[in-house]
């Protein structure tokens, strides 16, 4: 089982690297790739090191699946050539999850439309990916009408210059380069990714799009606000769902903390309540405040956070890997 790793000194891949060997996936040869400047350097996986090499050296390799972090562009040049080589693509990027012919995939909801064919599978982006997390089980329950998703994401979703940016911020050095057009310490930026014609963003949009293909359901309306806010442990989100039907709040609670990935965190007599501190490092979608909606009937409001550069991408990405091989896919 031979895995390359494409990005893999970059934020997302050195995860990837780390949650393969957390959960033990079968390596047999690891290939890890990067851009040019990286070619011949060495990243570490299971305590050895392994030597950066370039895409068509990878793909010379043959391996069996190659995990994508390493931008849209990258995956959009790339990945049909892998694909070409008969190499399962798992991308990480926004390249391919809104085309047609492609499936969008979060293992736990729709894992069973992949097939031996599709060797291009899109990972969805990280918030959509905790919000869809929660929003299922719901869906199957209750029949979502609407949703209003207000994020509030870390730094680290940008990668690691933005990191440097909070960070030199924080200890008072203004020589660092700027990510962001604003100072992120001590502020809040309603502005994650570039501003589409229509005044929502790229994020946005994504956040719009994306749950209705990944729950094959475009009956429900979805709105979003994004907010870059000065975190590095997760992304959080603000979410408001209108039902169909009726619902009561403890089989609510009860159909959350039986699903699989997710964790409700909901005592806040006790002040226990999801928070980027505590989500930093694991697995699991969180969800806490759930309550109803004062203003209206049949709608909930609840608050949801993940560690966005693990389920929001590398765990989901590896998951995917996973029920490729549980399934005799590859």
């Amino acid at each position: 089982m031979k895995i390359a790793v494409v990005g893999a000194t970059g934020m997302v891949g050195q995860v990837m690297l780390k949650v393969l060997e957390e959960r033990n996936f079968p390596v047999t040869e690891l290939i890890p790739v990067a851009s040019e400047r990286s070619i011949g350097s060495k990243v570490k996986y299971k305590g050895t090191d392994y030597e950066v090499v370039s895409m068509q050296t990878a793909i010379d390799k043959k391996p069996s699946i190659a995990i994508f972090s390493a931008g849209g562009d990258t995956s959009l040049e790339w990945a049909p050539k892998f694909e070409e080589a008969g190499i399962f693509v798992i991308d990480n990027s926004s390249a391919w999850r809104m085309d047609p012919t492609k499936k969008l995939v979060v293992p736990e909801i729709n894992a069973e439309v992949l097939t031996k064919e599709d060797k291009i599978i899109a990972n969805p982006n990280c918030s959509t990916i905790q919000l869809v997390m929660v929003l299922h089980p719901l869906n199957q329950k209750y029949d979502i009408k609407r949703v209003v998703v207000s994020t509030y994401q870390s730094v680290t979703g940008t990668g690691k210059a933005a990191v440097d940016q909070l960070n030199a911020e924080v200890n008072g050095n203004a020589s660092v380069e700027m990510v962001y057009p604003y100072q992120i310490f001590k502020n809040a930026l309603p502005h994650c990714d570039v501003f589409a014609d229509d005044d929502y963003t790229k994020e946005e949009i994504k956040l719009m799009k994306e749950p209705k293909k990944i729950l094959g359901d475009d009956t429900f309306s979805l709105t979003a606000t994004a907010v870059r806010v000065p975190v590095q442990g997760g992304h959080s989100e603000s979410v408001n769902i209108e039902f169909e039907n009726e619902f009561d709040l403890d089989e609510l609670r009860k159909i959350l903390s039986e699903t699989p990935g997710v964790t409700v965190l909901d005592d806040v007599q006790n002040k226990i309540y999801p928070m980027p501190l505590m989500a930093e490092g694991k697995d699991d979608v969180f969800v806490g405040r759930v309550r109803r909606d004062a203003s209206q009937p049949k709608t909930l409001n609840c608050w949801i956070v993940a560690d966005n550069l693990r389920k929001g991408a590398a765990t989901n990405a590896v998951q995917i890997a996973e029920y490729l091989l549980k399934q005799n896919l590859v």
